[in-house]
């Protein structure tokens, strides 16, 4: 098993690079307008909760630590 040090470093990289991403403004243009995502708008009012995003997100994830957990047996 590795040590734990190690794995806060790796967390800690992983942080930094999706900060950076996030800061040079790199978008997908599909992401949060899929369809199936709640968008509700009125006058006054919006509420929009991307349902079918997160939900793809989600897979995508757990395939990711699947995979991860698969390989390093």
């Amino acid at each position: 098993m590795p040590h734990p040090g190690w794995i806060l470093v790796i967390v800690g990289a992983l942080i930094v690079l999706i900060g950076v991403i996030w800061l040079t403004g790199l978008s997908i243009p599909w992401l949060g307008r899929l369809p199936g995502d709640i968008a509700v708008e009125r006058k006054n009012y919006r509420f929009y909760f991307p349902v079918v995003t997160c939900l793809l997100l989600s897979l995508l994830l757990t395939a990711i630590v699947w995979l991860i957990r698969h390989f390093s047996k």
